[in-house]
Formats: structure tokens, sequence, C-alpha cells
């Protein structure tokens, strides 16, 4: 018998690549109490960005191969399927369909444009914000805080990837794939 669950957790991005301060997250996640479970949702293409380095397909898979032993997580593919930039108001209104609240996950770096999100201000009466600490970046009091203790980002990864960074059930495709890519480049 299923067990209805009502509050989860958000967690989108990029995942471009995928890297342990993201699993981190996802564990520190599964702690609060009033989670009852993590989806993590790849983006097709962030609505920020012009585009992705991997494409849409491999990045879920890659983080459905990391998540795969998680009880309570699951990956998303809503936004891939729309094949275009999906705001985060419409995964919110999505998962409302199903959940009763909703508690999205963004880095600190996301706070100063926070309020250039798609109906941000629709969208901050319909979640809870929890942010992962990053690079000593100040969080406000009226967002939750979620301590993480790596400082990582997929940007800097790109630029040098470092296998210790990327999660062993999927380091070998990341390493094969963006080792390839900057290969390629040159």
């Amino acid at each position: 018998m299923e067990i209805d669950i009502e509050n989860i957790a958000l967690f989108g991005g990029s995942f471009d690549p995928p890297h342990i301060a993201h699993v981190a997250i996802v564990k520190a996640l599964l702690d609060f109490r009033e989670i009852e479970k993590v989806i993590v949702m790849p983006t097709f293409l962030n609505p920020f960005k012009s585009n992705s380095f991997a494409p849409s397909s491999l990045r879920v898979r890659w983080l459905k191969e990391v998540f795969a032993g998680y009880e309570n997580v699951e990956v998303s593919d809503f936004e891939l399927k729309k094949q275009k930039k999906v705001p985060t108001i419409e995964s919110v209104e999505f998962l409302l369909k199903r959940y009763k609240k909703i508690y999205l996950v963004i880095g600190a770096d996301n706070i100063k444009s926070l309020h250039k999100w798609h109906r941000y201000e629709e969208l901050k009466e319909l979640v809870s914000f929890i942010v992962a600490t990053r690079d000593g970046i100040e969080i406000p009091k009226e967002f939750l805080k979620l301590h993480i203790d790596k400082n990582i980002s997929s940007t800097m990864l790109r630029k040098k990837i470092e296998a210790p960074l990327i999660p062993k059930e999927c380091k070998e495709d990341v390493l094969s794939y963006y080792t390839k890519k900057e290969n390629n480049a040159k």
C-alpha cells in the first residue's frame, strides 16, 4: 500500500554535469522532517541560459543512475518532455496537482536574481524556499537554510573536470562525455 505523500522538495537545475554537491543537497533534504520526498527535475534548458552542454537525455539518465538507490527520491522528466525552457512556476503548478506543500530548493547564488524569475510574486506564494549555502553568500531570514559544505558548480566543473567531484554512479560516462566535448572544442 502506497503512503500518501503531501510534502515534497523540488530540486531543479541544469545538472550539467551532476556533481557531489547535488547529492549532498538531496541527502540533506531527506533529513528535513517536513519533507517526505525529493523530486529532482532537470531542465530542458535553463530559462536564463541559451544552451546546455550535455543533452537533456544524458543529464536525466545520469541523475537516474545517481539516485536509483535512494528511497523517496524521484527524478522527473516533466520539463524535458516540454522540449523548451520551462519557468519554475509551471513545474510547481504541475506538482501542486499531486502534492499539498512544495519546498523549492535553490542555491544561494540564485538569491540575487530571484526577483527576475517568471511570475516570481506568485511563485513565492506557492512554495517555501530552501536555500543551499554556497560561496559564503548571506541567506536572508525569510528563507530556510540548507547548510552544504561543498562549494562546487557545474560551470566550474565543465572548465576543469575533476573525477572526485562526480558521483561514482555516472563518473565514467560524465568524464568521457565532457573530455570528448572539450577535445572537440580545441
